[in-house]
Formats: C-alpha cells, sequence, structure tokens
C-alpha cells in the first residue's frame, strides 16, 4: 500500500465514477477518510457514501471546493451550466482542478470556474475494481507536484496514460472510455451463442468469460502482434478459419471501426453542445 500522498480532495458529485474513485483512493492509501469530502444533492446517496467510506458529505458544493487541495468535478455533462457559476472565482491558484466531465472541455471549465490549473481525464468503468485506464492531459498552468497529484489520484483506478493534447480525450473516449460497452456486447453475443449451442446459461458464462479473460492476458504478456495470435491458432481448414471467414464476411473488423468513429464525432458533439450551453447560461446571468 503507497502511503498517504494527499492531503485532501473534495468531489463536486457523488455518482458511479466518484465512488469509485473514493474506493480506489481509499484502498490505495492515497489519502485518508478524513480527507474526504463529497458533495453531492442526493440526500440517500450522501449516507449511502459516508456510512461505506467513513468521509465527510454535503450538499453545499461551494463549502466542499473551499475543503480540498484537489477538486474533482465528477457530475453528469448536462449539470455543468449550472455548476459552473456557482463555483467560479470560488478556487484558490493552488488547488487542482481534476474533470472527469465527458464532454467537460478545458476552455470550458477554466473560463466559467476563472481557473486555470485543470486536468481533464477520461477513466473507464474498470476503474470501480481498480482495473480502470485513465488517460488524462493537463494545461501548461498546472505544476509538476499536481501533476503527481493527479497521477497518484489515476493509478489508484488502474493504470493511467498522460497526453499532451486535448483532442485526444475525444479519441480515447470513444476507444477506452466506451470500449468496455464494445466488450461486453461481445461477450454477451458469444454467450448467447454458445446457450445456442446447448450449453446452460451459467456455464455459457463462464466458458466465455474465462476465455475472454484468458485471452488478453496472454495478449498482454506476449511480445506478439494480435494477428500473429491469431494466426497461430488458425489452422488451414479448421474451425478458427470457418469462424473468421464468417466474422470478416460479416465485415466485423468494419463494423468495429464504425462503432468507435461514431462514438469519437459523438464525444466531439457532446463537447461542443456543453460548452455552447455552458456560454449561453453563463451569458443569460
Amino acid at each position: 500500500m503507497a502511503e498517504i500522498g494527499l492531503r485532501s480532495i473534495a468531489f463536486i458529485g457523488g455518482g458511479v465514477m466518484g465512488e469509485a474513485m473514493i474506493q480506489g483512493l481509499l484502498r490505495h492509501k492515497t489519502v485518508a477518510p478524513d480527507g474526504v469530502i463529497v458533495s453531492e444533492p442526493n440526500e440517500k446517496r450522501r449516507r449511502g457514501i459516508e456510512q461505506r467510506y467513513s468521509v465527510r458529505t454535503t450538499s453545499d458544493n461551494r463549502g466542499a471546493v473551499q475543503q480540498g487541495d484537489v477538486v474533482v468535478l465528477s457530475i453528469k455533462p448536462q449539470i455543468l451550466a449550472r455548476i459552473l457559476p456557482e463555483l467560479k472565482g470560488m478556487l484558490r491558484a493552488d488547488q487542482l482542478v481534476l474533470s472527469i466531465i465527458a464532454g467537460g472541455r478545458i476552455a470550458t471549465l477554466a473560463d466559467g470556474l476563472a481557473h486555470q490549473a485543470i486536468v481533464r481525464a477520461m477513466p473507464n468503468t474498470p476503474a470501480q475494481i481498480g482495473q480502470g485506464l485513465t488517460v488524462w492531459t493537463a494545461t501548461a498552468d498546472v505544476n509538476d507536484a499536481q501533476r503527481e497529484q493527479a497521477r497518484m489520484v489515476f493509478q489508484s483506478l488502474g493504470k493511467e496514460i498522460q497526453v499532451d493534447d486535448e483532442k485526444y480525450l475525444d479519441m480515447a473516449t470513444a476507444v477506452s472510455g466506451t470500449g468496455p460497452t464494445y466488450t461486453f456486447l461481445v461477450l454477451e453475443a458469444l454467450i448467447d451463442a454458445a446457450v445456442h449451442l446447448g450449453f446452460a446459461r451459467d456455464v455459457a458464462h463462464d466458458i466465455v468469460i474465462e476465455t475472454m479473460l484468458g485471452s488478453v492476458l496472454y495478449a498482454q504478456q506476449s511480445e506478439k502482434h494480435p494477428a500473429e495470435l491469431r494466426n497461430m491458432v488458425t489452422s488451414p481448414g479448421g474451425t478458427s478459419a470457418e469462424a473468421i471467414y464468417q466474422m470478416e464476411k460479416g465485415s466485423l473488423r468494419t463494423v468495429l471501426s464504425k462503432a468507435v468513429w461514431a462514438a469519437y464525432q459523438k464525444s466531439c458533439l457532446l463537447g461542443e453542445t456543453v460548452g455552447k450551453t455552458t456560454a449561453r447560461k453563463s451569458a443569460a446571468k
């Protein structure tokens, strides 16, 4: 276990990903429970988080922000336009803002908060079990110590990759952020196929899960390209060759490529929409 690395961290939003981050931070002892404060409007949700993790909770966003060296924005994109005016001017120059809001671009956050030290990140759902991947980028105003703070937070969720341009966040949203969806759909399809063959559903589930897990771990540990690994198990005229023929005939590669591209375009559009909505509401005040 790592030693305590953060003195205090405030979460604006106590949803699924916010809670996953709290779990990871406490599991890795990156921060002490009394160093965590969570602002969440839902009273039942607040009580649950407080009881499960012995952290402090509140419904006061401004009060929470003032108590964190690191401030995590873990709210839904549609709420951002309401939250930013509430928090504008509330941050100290030495505080780090860490946003995991899909479509929440750095310019939107910087303008809306009147604050420049911002990290934008895209984690994914395996973070809930410490096996996530977070892709992140930081503004030039984030100093080296703050970058290490961000890295510690993300490493408590699994692995992290820092990129030097925000444009990669929309790409990461389409690949790693949305990636579990593709994986779950393939798992579901293979399980259903195994049931169609005659396996009981629980047996089919275990066979598919273990096969997928083993294959991924093998690919991770191997130095070979996935195409080479596939060729190794594809005998001429064999079952794998027949299965691959049908998948290629069905344009599996093209469908996956189109899915990733569609997710990327949606992420870009979401960023534009969130930015315009925030600017419009800010101008109206």
